[in-house]
């Protein structure tokens, strides 16, 4: 494939912008080379301004779940837009949306949206603190929750040791408020709220961790979790940002039967555009202002073409039952790549659940940040260039998940194996 123009525009993108790239995991340094700047986006497919075109499972990280510019969201978008672009003041896409949410997510009593997954998490943080009066924090090593200072923690080496900050300019100060615990360790879990449960706040965690590769929490771990947060009076946060619409109509959250107190959402929301939302229970909800003394605030948050977009989005999801539909592809693939793994046990690992996918280079099994990081990152790039240039976009990192979306055909499926299995050699 050429890649010309793109060298020449990432070339220029390093004067102007820092590391070239609005996103750090854009730059490819997970994989090396370069990256390629696109032109064009539909349906499952994306053109680079060179004229190479890839299948496409990355979505913008989640959101396509119909495919790139369904006609629906276009549509939707078209009709907002002359009626204003952004108001700063109530308007009616708003309560449909919450009322949407709030009838999927039954957890969901009251709502508040926002302009992406980070104020999302850092407002229920944030909120938690306020409703408990506690200020201590726990989350899960392998678990991304933005770019907020209170969660850019790095694991600690025990059930009870602070994290140290995971940035430079996050204080040790709001480090040592979090306490990082491996995900799927029951014994720490119970260590640390023996010890510290009247302390903290919050407990955030993705129930289904996607920020690391793609994981599952173990038969009980999430139960015994929901149990003692009930037990020391903690806030359970899920952080739905990936998983919120897109694994089941209830998110992950219907998948296991927990309710959290509170939920982070994202992504699917928005139809493309960019979108977040946090809700949960109302007696926690209603602490915010201004009927409460938690403040959070933004002025494009409910945005009209955010709100047209994200209701367009997922009421075609309902109308043609797309999370069963999503389910056949993700297994026609999970099927065809587990074969091309026959006899490779000890390499790889294939997860699936619903429509996000994710292939370690390592042998199983992988349910925690410490098993996806033993992953030989030197052959997934190898890996991830032999698809790129045969055609096929995957996530330029071992630790990100695919995903999968409507307008993926069969026939892509197919190719996808394909193409796979001549990368694996």
């Amino acid at each position: 494939m050429d890649h010309t123009q793109s060298r020449s525009l990432f070339a220029r993108a390093q004067t102007l912008i820092p590391g070239g790239v609005n996103s750090p995991v854009r730059a490819f340094r997970g994989v090396g080379g370069e990256p390629f700047f696109v032109k064009r986006a539909e349906g499952a497919r994306i053109w680079d301004v060179d004229g190479n075109e890839y299948i496409d499972y990355v979505g913008t990280w989640g959101p396509a779940i119909l495919g790139h510019a369904p006609a629906v969201v276009i549509d939707a978008i078209r009709a907002a837009a002359p009626h204003g672009v952004s108001f700063g003041i109530p308007h009616p896409g708003e309560i449909e949306m919450a009322a949407l949410i709030h009838d999927w997510v039954p957890s969901i009593e009251k709502i508040r949206m926002v302009n992406s997954g980070t104020e999302a998490t850092m407002s229920c943080i944030r909120l938690a603190r306020g409703f408990t009066g506690r200020d201590k924090i726990v989350k899960f090593d392998g678990c991304y929750h933005g770019h907020a200072d209170c969660l850019l923690v790095k694991a600690g080496s025990g059930a009870l040791t602070h994290g140290e900050p995971d940035s430079a300019g996050v204080p040790a100060a709001f480090a040592n408020l979090t306490v990082s615990l491996p995900f799927n360790d029951t014994n720490a879990l119970l260590s640390l709220f023996m010890a510290e449960g009247s302390n903290i706040a919050a407990v955030i965690l993705e129930p289904i961790p996607a920020n690391a590769g793609l994981y599952f929490p173990d038969p009980g771990f999430l139960e015994l979790l929901r149990q003692q947060c009930s037990e020391y009076g903690i806030v359970l946060i899920f952080d739905e940002v990936m998983t919120g619409f897109r694994v089941a109509r209830g998110g992950a959250q219907e998948l296991y039967g927990i309710s959290p107190d509170l939920t982070a959402l994202g992504k699917v929301i928005g139809g493309g555009l960019p979108v977040g939302a946090f809700g949960g229970r109302a007696d926690i909800m209603d602490y915010l202002s201004p009927a409460g003394p938690v403040y959070q605030a933004g002025t494009l948050s409910g945005n009209p073409l955010a709100m047209a977009a994200g209701l367009a989005q997922l009421r075609e999801l309902e109308r043609v039952g797309g999370w069963g539909l999503l389910e056949e592809l993700g297994a026609s693939l999970e099927a065809g790549i587990l074969d091309t793994l026959q006899g490779r046990q000890g390499q790889f690992t294939f997860h699936r659940v619903g429509s996000m996918f994710c292939l370690f280079c390592t042998g199983g099994p992988v349910t925690s940040l410490a098993d996806a990081q033993r992953s030989d990152r030197d052959a997934f790039a190898r890996f991830f260039h032999r698809c790129l240039e045969a055609g096929l976009y995957l996530a330029p990192s071992q630790f990100e998940t695919g995903f999968i979306s409507l307008a993926h055909t069969q026939a892509d499926i197919d190719q996808t194996i394909r193409i796979i299995a001549a990368a694996l050699g």
